[in-house]
């Protein structure tokens, strides 16, 4: 399959197939397929400018829209992840991927397809430390804030992928892994890049995610671009004791930006099952990957933490073979992605069509939905023969969890009044329990609340409200009628101890 491979688009969408023909023409080939690196700026009107975090002298509508709209067509099947400079507005629609236009294909904040028989995973964003712990908070219209946070990579997506036990073919990313420069040409990039010589040099180059995922997962090759330079490296990963000694190797390839005499494209033959179709195929383990971490999805502003090995709940989903038919029976054993592609005009719902039907299909819930205050799959969840309030499903219960606190009376007030009340049981206190008339601090001595994870620009917080944020989680007042509408809500969310609440923000 001859794959071709682009480096930051930038809206030249136009640009990028005129000059893909060109070499087609040249080479006397034909591409089957075209994957672009990030900031793809899939801009389909002027209000999707407003959601790009970029200088005023770069918001500019550029060639997408005419894909989007029909005006033209995609002459290669083409699939992107985001970036940095992306209109998130539009792309938040499709979490779990979709079609951006005719023809080109989003995988979303994180996802895994096949294509002929070639498997390719991919990650949107850049890695920020101080937001990879939040939940996916941010909804239009954005700040100057919320529209750079929002293509922050999270730890829910890295999570997801590192459960994947199958081989990847290929994985895509926007921002280098760590680390990568010392596999290839180090001096040469630094000559042609001599400010990244001081992140070299104090190991800042890259994302730190993406070097754990290259070294968890070992892909054969790894795309990437943001640096806007061609850079080529190859890792020799390590064998361990389920590699059965094999060494395995991954090529990986950086590109630049779509400009006049910059290397923004490669062509690479990459070996495929010539019995397959070249069409756009659901991936079996990523699906039941997110079916099972569904209740994980968090959108609060709050750091956050995820299951692992000395908690007593699962914490490897990594699918078993029975979870993996159950999935596909849901999918009615076509993985096939159906080109289901509709425009904005088109749909009344600020939700896209298209996740919503891939969510309801796969008994998810839609991140988008769920941070606009939506239950995208309420009618899943309820059986007619049962009374709601006797619903424990774990989706909608997801939706709780992930509840930000408000510190409005009156919002706090109207949710307690319009909320369906329903018996919340304590269990009994231990003999060991500490007396709630104690001293703050002896409260949290007693409960080991860990604040060293706490960045340095998040000084805001005072110990004083986490201590009340704790308390009010872990002593509620049984007989009580007096209430007080912080502990009623935060009754409502994933009792975290070791976090840092920013509900305020």
């Amino acid at each position: 399959m001859k794959i071709a491979v682009e480096g930051c688009a930038h809206g030249e969408l136009e640009q990028i197939y005129n000059t893909l023909e060109l070499i087609e023409k040249r080479q006397n080939i034909k591409v089957d397929l075209l994957i672009c690196c990030g900031d793809f700026q899939a801009t389909r009107n002027v209000n999707d400018l407003s959601s790009m975090a970029v200088p005023q002298k770069y918001r500019q509508l550029c060639t997408f829209y005419k894909y989007y709209t029909g005006k033209l067509i995609a002459p290669v099947l083409t699939i992107f992840i985001g970036g940095n400079h992306e209109a998130s507005n539009h792309l938040q629609e499709l979490s779990y991927g979709g079609w951006a236009a005719p023809n080109i294909y989003y995988m979303g904040l994180a996802s895994v397809i096949n294509v002929g028989g070639i498997r390719i995973g991919g990650i949107s964003g850049i890695y920020k430390p101080k937001d990879y712990m939040r939940g996916r908070h941010e909804k239009p219209p954005y700040n100057e804030f919320t529209k750079r946070s929002i293509y922050h990579v999270r730890q829910l997506e890295v999570f997801r992928l590192k459960q994947l036990k199958e081989p990847i073919d290929i994985m895509l990313s926007h921002d280098w892994p760590q680390g990568i420069e010392k596999y290839g040409n180090v001096k040469q990039l630094v000559k042609y890049k001599p400010f990244l010589k001081e992140d070299i040099k104090e190991g800042k180059l890259g994302s730190i995610p993406n070097r754990e995922l290259l070294h968890e997962l070992k892909p054969k090759y790894w795309f990437a671009a943001h640096l806007h330079c061609k850079f080529a490296a190859i890792v020799n990963h390590t064998p361990t004791e389920t590699d059965e000694k094999e060494i395995k190797i991954t090529k990986f390839l950086s590109l630049d930006k779509c400009l006049p005499q910059k290397r923004f494209l490669q062509i690479l033959d990459i070996p495929h099952d010539d019995s397959k179709p070249i069409d756009l195929a659901y991936d079996l383990e990523w699906l039941s990957v997110l079916h099972l971490t569904n209740h994980l999805l968090n959108s609060n502003t709050n750091i956050y933490y995820l299951p692992g090995p000395s908690v007593d709940e699962r914490y490897d989903f990594t699918p078993t073979d029975e979870e993996k038919t159950t999935v596909l029976k849901m999918f009615s054993n076509n993985l096939i992605i159906s080109n289901n592609f509709i425009k904005l005009g088109n749909y009344k719902t600020k939700t896209n069509p298209q996740t919503t039907k891939f969510c309801n299909t796969l008994r998810v819930d839609d991140p988008f939905a769920l941070v606009l205050g939506h239950w995208p799959g309420y009618s899943l969840f309820f059986d007619k023969q049962e009374d709601e309030d006797s619903v424990t499903d774990s989706t909608y219960s997801s939706f709780l969890n992930s509840t930000v606190c408000s510190n409005n009376d009156n919002e706090l007030n109207e949710t307690i009044e319009t909320t369906p009340k329903t018996q919340f049981v304590l269990p009994e206190p231990k003999n060991d329990t500490v007396d709630i008339n104690t001293d703050g601090e002896s409260l949290l001595n007693n409960f080991n609340i860990a604040t060293a994870n706490i960045s340095t620009d998040e000084s805001k917080y005072e110990d004083s409200n986490i201590k009340n944020n704790c308390t009010s989680q872990i002593f509620a007042e049984e007989n009580s009628t007096n209430h007080s509408p912080s502990k009623k809500m935060c009754l409502k969310r994933r009792n975290y101890l070791n976090m840092n609440d920013n509900d305020s923000e």
